[in-house]
Formats: C-alpha cells, sequence, structure tokens
C-alpha cells in the first residue's frame, strides 16, 4: 500500500497564508497612516530604541527595528526553510518531474526581472538592489488567489505555492552570496559546528524539538557575528529537522504547525508595520520613473509575468514538465502577474541593498506601487478566464 502523505500542514500553510495576507495588508494601511501623520516621528525614535539584555560579560543590546529584521525575520525564515524542505521530500518539488516546471518557471522569474532592473541601473548608485524585483511574497500572492475560489483551478494554487517557495530559495540564497559584506571566519566555524550537530541529531532520528531549536538559538548568535544575514540561521535550522513521507506528523510538520500561526499573523505583520512606514513626499512619483523606481516596478510587473510565462512555455516544449491539470496558458500569464507581489521578501532586500535612505525609501514605495498593479492585474486577468477554459498548449 502506498504511503499516505500528510497533507494537513499545507493546508494549514495555505489556510493561513490567506488569512496573513489580510492581516498584512491591514499593516500595511496602518503603517502608511502613522508614517503620514504626526505619530511618525516618535514611531521612528521608538522602532530606534534599543532593548536586549546582558549576560556575564556580553550584552545583547539591538534596535527594536534590528531585533524585528534579524531576530523575528530569523522565524520567518524558518518557517520557509521547513516548507522548502516538506515540498523536496513529499509535496510539489519532491521529485525531478513534479518539480521542473515550478522550478523552472520560478528561475525564469528571478532572472528576467534582475535582468531588466540590471538595464535600467547599469552604472548607477543603485545598481545594486538588482535582488529586489527577484522576490515573489508568499502570504500575498496565496491570499489574492485564494479570492478568486473556484475562478482557477486547484491545481494552479498548488502550483503557484510551489513557484513562490522555490523563489524565496531562491532569494535566500542571494541574500547569502551577493548581500554580505564582510565575514568573520571564527564565527562561521562556529555555526557549522552548530549544524554539524544538528545534522547528527537528524542522523539518529532525534525527534524532540527542543534538541534543533536550543542549539538553533546560537546558531542565529553565530550567523549574526559572522556577517551573512542572521535570517539564514532559519534556514539552515529548517533543513536539519526530521521529516517523513507517512500521515504520522514528523518533527518537522509539528513545528511548522506551530509556527504558522505566529508568523502569519504576528512576525510578518510587525515586519509590514515596522518597515513600510512610507512618508509620502512629491519627489516620490518622480522617484517612481528614476531608474531605480523604474527598475523595480518594471522587473516585478513585466520581469515576472514575461519570466514565468516564457520560462514554462520552454520547459513544456522541453517536455521537463506539463501545465497544472485544468489550466492553461493564459492562467500561467495571470500567475506570472501575480508572482509580481514582491512585498516583503523585496522589502527586505532593499533594507539590504541601500546604505542611503533616500534610496530606501524609494525602493520601498516602489515595491508597494509594483505589488498594487501585480496583484490587481493578476486578479482581474484571472478572473475574466471563462471557467474551466482550458487553452491546450501547443
Amino acid at each position: 500500500m502506498a504511503k499516505l502523505l500528510n497533507l494537513q500542514a499545507f493546508k494549514d500553510f495555505f489556510r493561513s497564508g490567506q488569512i496573513g495576507g489580510m492581516i498584512l495588508l491591514f499593516c500595511v494601511a496602518i503603517s502608511l497612516f502613522i508614517a503620514n501623520s504626526t505619530y511618525a516621528k516618535p514611531f521612528s525614535d521608538f522602532l530606534a530604541t534599543d532593548f536586549g539584555f546582558s549576560f556575564g560579560t556580553q550584552a545583547y543590546v539591538f534596535s527594536i527595528s534590528a531585533w524585528i529584521n534579524d531576530a523575528l525575520m530569523a522565524v520567518f525564515f524558518l518557517l520557509v526553510g521547513l516548507e522548502i524542505k516538506r515540498e523536496m521530500v513529499e509535496g510539489e518539488l519532491s521529485s525531478v518531474k513534479k518539480a521542473s516546471l515550478p522550478v523552472v518557471a520560478a528561475l525564469g522569474g528571478m532572472l528576467v526581472p534582475a535582468f531588466i532592473y540590471f538595464i535600467f541601473n547599469k552604472g548607477e548608485t543603485t545598481a545594486s538592489g538588482w535582488g529586489i524585483p527577484m522576490a515573489t511574497d508568499i502570504a500575498f500572492a496565496l491570499a489574492i488567489i485564494s479570492m478568486l475560489g473556484k475562478s482557477v483551478p486547484t491545481s494552479l494554487k498548488v502550483f503557484l505555492a510551489a513557484l513562490a517557495i522555490v523563489d524565496d530559495l531562491g532569494a535566500i540564497l542571494v541574500i547569502a552570496v551577493f548581500y554580505t559584506n564582510e565575514v568573520h571566519f571564527d564565527y562561521l566555524l562556529m555555526a557549522g559546528g552548530i549544524v554539524a550537530l544538528l545534522l547528527v541529531f537528524n542522523f539518529f532520528n532525534v525527534k524532540q524539538l527542543y534538541f534543533y531549536l536550543v542549539p538553533g538559538a546560537f546558531l542565529w548568535y553565530f550567523i549574526h557575528h559572522s556577517g551573512i544575514h542572521a535570517t539564514i540561521a532559519g534556514v539552515l535550522l529548517a533543513l536539519t529537522i526530521p521529516t517523513n513521507k507517512t500521515s504520522i506528523e514528523s518533527p518537522l510538520e509539528k513545528l511548522e504547525h506551530l509556527l504558522n500561526g505566529p508568523v502569519n499573523y504576528f512576525i510578518m505583520p510587525v515586519f509590514a508595520l515596522a518597515n513600510t512606514n512610507i512618508t509620502f513626499q512629491k519627489e516620490m512619483i518622480s522617484g517612481l520613473v528614476s531608474p531605480l523606481g523604474f527598475g523595480i516596478i518594471t522587473g516585478l510587473f513585466v520581469g515576472k509575468t514575461i519570466g514565468v510565462t516564457l520560462f514554462s512555455w520552454l520547459a513544456v516544449k522541453l517536455k521537463l514538465g506539463s501545465l497544472p491539470s485544468r489550466s492553461g496558458w493564459k492562467h500561467i500569464i495571470g500567475l506570472g502577474m501575480l508572482a509580481g507581489i514582491g512585498f516583503t521578501m523585496s522589502i527586505f532586500i532593499s533594507l539590504l541593498s541601500f546604505s542611503d535612505e533616500l534610496h530606501v525609501t524609494e525602493a520601498k514605495f516602489a515595491v508597494l506601487c509594483a505589488s498594487v498593479i501585480s496583484g490587481v492585474a493578476g486578479f482581474t486577468f484571472l478572473k475574466s478566464i471563462r471557467k474551466n477554459h482550458v487553452i491546450k498548449p501547443a
């Protein structure tokens, strides 16, 4: 008898992503309101307030903003890492045949936007932001496609989730390789020792989560001090936690189930609240047509649509994969538009790309505009497709 797959974790992830996207949108609105009111400076001062604790001679004191972007987001990346591993073991990425189309589509959705941004910003001081339009926001994308209900086939929703997960993996690699300024190898060596210990626990099938989470806290500390962005610790930790292909809940699925609520209902909304506090200025409108703003908007909306569609077409033509069931090329085009919702990950990469506060603000505003355009266009386009109308691949 074939082993039963435990799909509950995916259902929880998908459901929480839908509701989390709504909460995220609400927090974006609140953040924008604060940034353009008399509360702007007090809120900014609050985010800059140092907070922490001391342990012996060591002091762990960071600004509230740093705690959010480095510590809380590490938990977000832990959840993303868990989802990546589970999909590789039992989901849409578990075999070459299953993974081919979402992987190739995600690759196109990363390369084309980055290339478009590079073309517009080549030789500019903003050239380092090429990673910004590469990312897709899972929560927002799933929230919008869920609003379409039965207007789109379920297989398309699963395909979008798999594509966004691969996209996140690409963004994680980009952050680790290209947005790390200085590496301290002593801390990196200690982090490697922690990962080796976690792999030993995995090898001996240690299932108690505290054997992974306690060393994981030290892993975060060592990665944070190594110069590599601390959020990478969350992904490394996730990849060491045991899972299985049966219907019995594994440690990975248990942790994923525990984190779905806190990440989608608290961590991501808090991140949005702290990082979309954009004070609108007249100059920002002209900034949208600057190389920075235009590169981000064109990269996310146009680049994602072209990249996902073109690379999916190539994958089908080369017989590397097939379209999701009951879907046609119009569905893939609409899905490519939704993939242009960069938001969380794009804003996160914006913070890593620039030291100039003006560039960061312009990038955030461009990401916000591009995500709105992509979301509205993708929703409208997919909604316009007649139910069960499928265009067979040529």
